[in-house]
């Protein structure tokens, strides 16, 4: 157990959840669901069931030191890893690796995002322990792949190279969202399986496979190797960290290495990543409304997702499939089915009226 860490990613924006989620509070910093703990403090009491607590890294943009620290006490400063800016999965999962390997190059690594809802979380846990087992004894890059109850357009997804009820399976492809056709294609064709974005490891085989396959990335870092976990680390990131390539651990090294593997989990897993994915998961009406911490009332309306600030009211009369949300001095309103224009409302919004809104 003293060689198992875990690293939470917590930096991103989560821009698809906007108004909820802002770049000064974002996704991972909230409380969804009003269980009085947000989906950052619910993955680290998830993870510290298995994980010594001091093992456990969060790695996070500077921008949100302070929320990490207020939201997790139990955590001392060199837990919390910052990134002076964002580019994306593959440094900030190099980093975190570079980090632990200066305390324990025996160490087996379970990553995962911030923002995922696991809700069996007794046999999550165990697959998370089988896969450290694992690559404990193999040097492989492990994945947690998810049989796909639908076909969504969402998330992506893995081919597994074997057909057969092996709970670890050696990965032939991964595709990145497909079409609605294509998603249908892969549910169907039962050799495919949501990405889950949770990956295992000995830090010894991610970091070879950095080196094979982003090798600038460990270019840069190896100028550093003994700096890590020592008074001159922040200094190296701040100097290093901004010009290393944009790209995420998928891309630059999960599609490209050949000791790539699966372990087929079912664990009530959803990546929050989006107002849909949140409706999915929501209590509804008779007619299919949702309604998450306000209060509310419908006439001649159905398939609706409302989220207000505070204890208001929400009257809604005559929509259909619509999403419903204010934050602050921000109301959305929005066809459900096309919340991917999320992103494009906001970069219009920051451009008419400057970042007061984002």
């Amino acid at each position: 157990m003293k060689d198992n860490y875990c690293v939470i990613m917590g930096g991103g924006i989560g821009s698809r959840f906007w108004p909820f989620s802002r770049e000064t509070m974002p996704k991972q910093f909230l409380d969804f669901f009003g269980t009085g703990r947000s989906l950052l403090q619910q993955t680290f009491d998830r993870f510290s069931q298995i994980i010594p607590v001091e093992n456990i890294f969060i790695a996070t943009n500077e921008l949100y030191k302070d929320p990490v620290k207020n939201q997790l006490p139990e955590l001392r400063d060199e837990q919390i890893l910052l990134e002076p800016t964002r580019r994306n999965t593959a440094p900030c999962i190099a980093y975190a690796s570079y980090r632990i390997r200066a305390i324990n190059p025996r160490a087996n690594i379970v990553v995962t995002p911030a923002d995922h809802l696991i809700l069996q979380e007794y046999h999550f846990l165990k697959n998370i322990q089988t896969g450290l087992n694992f690559v404990s004894k193999f040097p492989s890059l492990l994945t947690l792949g998810v049989k796909p109850s639908r076909p969504e357009t969402g998330y992506g997804y893995i081919q597994s190279e074997d057909v057969g009820d092996d709970r670890i399976q050696k990965i032939k492809a991964f595709t990145e969202k497909p079409n609605y056709e294509l998603a249908r294609i892969f549910y169907e064709s039962g050799e495919f399986y949501w990405n889950s974005g949770v990956f295992i490891w000995n830090v010894n085989s991610i970091l070879e496979a950095f080196s094979l396959h982003i090798p600038d990335i460990t270019t840069r870092f190896n100028k550093g190797l003994g700096v890590f976990n020592t008074d001159k680390e922040k200094a190296f990131i701040n100097e290093e960290y901004p010009s290393l390539q944009n790209v995420s651990i998928d891309y630059g090294v999960m599609e490209k290495a050949d000791n790539v593997y699966m372990l087929v989990a079912d664990f009530g897993w959803s990546d929050l990543g989006t107002w849909g994915s949140l409706y999915d998961l929501a209590g509804k009406d008779e007619n299919h409304n949702a309604t998450l911490k306000c209060k509310s009332a419908f006439y001649e309306s159905k398939d609706n997702l409302v989220s207000l600030a505070g204890d208001k009211l929400a009257v809604i009369q005559g929509l259909e499939d619509y999403i419903i949300a204010e934050s602050d001095n921000i109301l959305l309103i929005c066809k459900k089915s096309e919340e991917q224009r999320i992103k494009q409302f906001v970069t219009d919004v920051n451009m008419k009226y400057g970042d007061e809104f984002a």
